[in-house]
């Protein structure tokens, strides 16, 4: 039988790092990696020559990004991996250098996520598909925000109020891309993306970083890490698309995901304190809060209109902003909501912070086909 992180010997994380998702500018991802990687590395107050093995997650760069800008921190002769994995790169990068961690064949860990965006296009298949240029993204999930309000007989303002909230939690956020509230009528003016979608319900897509460092036991006694900042990675589980799924795939494979990272850490949905979701469109916040079976189908909308996701409700969802106001920078993504939540554990998250905090969770679904969920708990 197949082991997980419960099987194996403790991981904490003990830094973390950003530099702020924004437009696209003239600054050199290898500078924006920099900055995230020093100031996780100060976080942990350990050096660059302590970490035994780094993980760079990145949607857009191309071949071996992350050479030219570790050398800056020192050629040290230490394993590099590059993790290219759709939306979620970074969340796969955290992944394996937990498990290399916790297998031992290694002691301190770094994954970082960095990104600008590109004009790169994925190499031909050899399949025609008859809807190349019919079908985006956002046109699949304004789809399904139709299909959800007719199912659930609510209304699509009611779904824009995930943007609503999302938009205030990222104007308390200085490393958001988006940092303004936005009113319901802002969100719901302007011109549609498609169906009932405004560009103020789907996430910006820019550039950024996010560094995560995780560490032994034995490596934060040997390296005098405080460990009352420690935070526990309790599970971590990862699942692609198979057949036989009934409903939206992104749905039903979430589902999936985030009950096996539960059960690796025995936890129920109703104890998660905190959730950041793959939010790039304000109809999947609703439908991943459900996947988790927080509650029935059609129910997250009620709760949302309640106030039971803002930060000192009953849950707070998507704090940090979300993919809708933090950004989704592709590659630094998944290691930032681990970072937020990080933060929210160890209750260092300022403004922003959910009072008693003790255990959060993070899923990252990658091009639709692949999903990551991880828990982690205050140690």
């Amino acid at each position: 039988m197949a082991k997980s992180l419960k099987d194996l010997r403790p991981v904490y994380i003990v830094g973390v790092g950003w530099h702020r998702y924004q437009r696209l500018s003239e600054t050199s991802y290898v500078a924006l990696g920099l900055q995230a990687i020093r100031e996780s590395l100060a976080d942990a107050e350990i050096e660059w020559s302590d970490v035994d093995t780094s993980y760079v997650g990145t949607g857009y760069l191309g071949m071996a990004p992350g050479l030219p800008m570790l050398r800056y921190l020192g050629a040290i002769g230490r394993p590099l991996v590059h993790v290219e994995n759709a939306s979620a790169s970074g969340s796969a990068a955290f992944r394996h250098a937990c498990i290399e961690v916790a297998s031992g064949m290694a002691d301190v860990g770094l994954a970082v996520g960095v990104d600008k965006p590109d004009v790169a296009r994925r190499a031909p298949t050899g399949v025609s598909n008859l809807a190349d240029d019919a079908i985006a993204f956002f046109t699949h999930y304004a789809l399904l925000m139709d299909q959800y309000t007719k199912a659930h007989q609510v209304k699509p303002r009611d779904v824009a109020l995930v943007a609503v909230k999302n938009h205030r939690n990222g104007s308390l956020n200085p490393n958001a891309h988006r940092q303004q509230q936005r009113s319901l009528d802002e969100i719901l003016g302007g011109k549609q993306v498609a169906g009932s979608l405004t560009p103020l319900q789907c996430c910006p897509v820019g550039e950024g970083a996010a560094a995560v460092i995780v560490a032994s036991e034995e490596a934060i006694k040997r390296l005098d890490i405080d460990p009352v900042r420690a935070i526990r990675v309790a599970a971590s589980a990862a699942r692609s698309e198979r057949a036989g799924l009934d409903g939206p795939a992104d749905f039903r494979l979430t589902q999936d995901t985030i009950a096996e990272a539960l059960q690796q850490a025995g936890v129920q949905p109703r104890n998660v304190d905190v959730l950041e979701v793959h939010d790039a469109f304000t109809i999947e916040e609703l439908q991943y809060v459900e996947a988790m079976g927080l509650c029935k189908p059609g129910e997250a909308v009620h709760l949302l209109k309640e106030g039971a996701f803002d930060i000192g409700g009953r849950m707070a969802v998507s704090p940090s902003g979300g993919l809708i106001a933090m950004g989704h920078p592709v590659g630094p993504t998944g290691v930032g909501q681990i970072g937020e939540i990080t933060k929210q554990l160890r209750g260092e998250a300022g403004s922003r912070q959910h009072r008693g905090a003790k255990i959060g969770l993070a899923q990252m679904v990658g091009n639709g086909p692949m999903c990551y969920a991880h828990v982690l708990q205050k140690a």
